[in-house]
């Protein structure tokens, strides 16, 4: 099995799979196919998805067949299984990321096991309880003083079949996705016997984590083929032997997140890695976010900005510790945030890059149509009346500014000592200058009493009408932008959830009223 993602393994795991990784001198998944040859046993499949590249080579070298698991990003290992049910029989099931110090395969087995060792004091691993012959008799994730499923297993005919058959019969369940193949085991033990085989120490080797890894091969890190750790040893101007503490913040379609450390001890230092998502390049203009980050950093508005490389992507920030976000809801920190955006549109910075929601709702309205005509009732009301509430502020004639563009308070970390940092400006560019307030409405679901406190608070005193008026368009336009690009999201097949009708709530429930306050003035 190496169809994994490996995200404990972060950042290491951003850059290649966990199964190729080199260890005392031997890639893992290699020194596994050579143990299974001294056994006898030739006929081997490596089921890969993420970084699947990186494994096709091994098809040539060592003869074994590759079987690619398409849905890895989405399903638990219970999909690996599933793409090569047809061929389960006798069969080994391995993990490419573990490191076993003994051969321990045989040619010939005459009974399924999971291989266990024992571990002393309390433990977070799956405990293995067993009866009469040492059949498997019940499994707890947990416990003390117990022994732990750990490394490879044995199915055999018997087993594989029944497995099989239940595999099948719970495969399209909804939360079979996220289930490891273990559980479904689990859930079914009465019918499917299994045996423990237990190992002393130091036979198996998983390694969750670099640091675990670094404990077993010191050379590992000063080895390593990383341009991750190379760019974080240029920016930081350590050495790689400084560097460990590493664990996922977030991973997503965007960009992938990593904690660290640099030194020991009183010296130590906290950051963050950003590796870009596959893509990106084509949805976010590197160039503008780092130029953000950078007036950030100057203005005071963002406090963990390092260092970001405007052609890759990579990007070094501190770790902000025990950091809170932004409770919008709170008067004084919404006062904050009104204050830090009203800093930034008034820096008299500019950025290459613009961004308009009704053109952007316009363009999402294009893709919505490749898909079939738009029959939903209300929905060209609606437009047409967006439409016409954007003529009326526009204008109002107020400037183009630099804006954040995803101005939230999910983007908002406070620290212990109570410095606000406003972070991710992966979007930044030129807007008008109620493209922020509009963001921070809709997504932060201020009432309409906190959103119009939030307006004084931006003008630091008690806002005009005609301030009002062209600050709540932009709660319309922020709304309908997001309601069409849930729109196109729905049409994909991807579930935008409760976020679809708040789009569509702050657009729908506040266009007439706004749209009011211009048309009534011109009577």
């Amino acid at each position: 099995m190496a169809a994994g993602l490996s995200s404990r393994f972060a950042p290491i795991s951003y850059e290649k799979p966990k199964g190729v990784l080199k260890v005392r001198g031997e890639v893992l998944i290699e020194r596994q196919i050579h143990q299974l040859l001294e056994a006898g046993i030739t006929d081997i499949t490596v089921v890969v998805g993420y970084k699947k590249e990186y494994f096709f080579y091994l098809e040539e070298k060592y003869g074994v067949k590759i079987v690619v698991n398409p849905d890895y990003a989405t399903r638990n290992n219970n999909s690996t299984l599933w793409y090569v049910k047809d061929q389960l029989d006798n069969t080994y099931i391995c993990s490419s990321d573990d490191y076993f110090t003994q051969n321990p395969f045989e040619h010939y087995v005459y009974e399924a096991y999971y291989s266990a060792t024992y571990v002393a004091g309390e433990t977070d691993e799956w405990c293995l309880k067993e009866g009469r012959g040492g059949r498997i008799t019940g499994v707890e994730i947990g416990g003390s003083n117990s022994w732990i499923m750990l490394g490879h297993v044995y199915f055999d005919r018997q087993f594989s079949k029944k497995f099989v058959d239940i595999l099948e019969a719970v495969y399209d369940k909804p939360e079979t996705a996220d289930m490891l193949w273990e559980e479904i085991y689990v859930r079914h033990i009465k019918e499917l016997s299994m045996t423990i085989r237990k190992y002393p120490d130091g036979v198996i080797y998983e390694f969750d984590s670099l640091d675990e890894l670094r404990q077993f091969d010191p050379a590992f890190i000063e080895n390593i083929d990383s341009e991750i750790f190379d760019n974080i040893v240029s920016v930081l101007h350590c050495q790689k032997k400084d560097i460990h503490g590493f664990y996922p913040l977030k991973q997503g379609l965007t960009n992938l997140s990593a904690h660290f450390i640099v030194g020991y001890g009183d010296d130590a230092q906290e950051y963050v890695y950003r590796h870009p998502g596959v893509g990106t390049e084509k949805l976010v203009d590197r160039a503008a976010e780092e130029a953000g980050l950078r007036l950030a950093r100057e203005l005071g508005l963002d406090n963990t900005f390092i260092y970001e490389d405007q052609k890759e992507g990579w990007k070094i920030s501190k770790f902000v510790k025990n950091a809170q976000n932004l409770d919008p809801h709170n008067p004084e920190q919404l006062k904050r945030a009104m204050e830090m955006g009203y800093k930034l549109h008034h820096s008299g910075a500019s950025l290459d890059r613009s961004f308009d929601f009704v053109n952007e709702g316009l363009n999402y309205e294009k893709l919505l149509l490749e898909e079939g005509p738009i029959e939903i009732p209300g929905y060209y009301e609606l437009r047409e009346k967006v439409l016409r509430l954007k003529k009326f502020a526009d204008a109002d004639q107020y400037p183009i500014v630099i804006s954040h563009n995803d101005f939230f308070y999910l983007n908002f970390l406070i620290d212990e000592a109570g410095t606000y940092s406003l972070i991710d400006w992966e979007y930044a560019g030129m807007s008008d200058e109620a493209n922020d307030f509009g963001t921070f409405t809709v997504c932060c679901e201020l009432t309409d009493d906190e959103a119009n406190a939030a307006i004084d608070y931006y003008f630091g005193k008690e806002a005009t009408f005609e301030q009002r008026r062209h600050f709540w368009s932009y709660v319309v336009f922020a709304g309908w932008c997001w309601y069409l690009w849930s729109l196109v999201k729905e049409a994909e097949g991807e579930n935008v959830g409760e976020w679809f009708f708040i789009y569509y709530r702050y657009a729908a429930n506040n266009i007439d009223r706004v749209l009011s306050w211009y048309e009534d003035a011109q009577n």
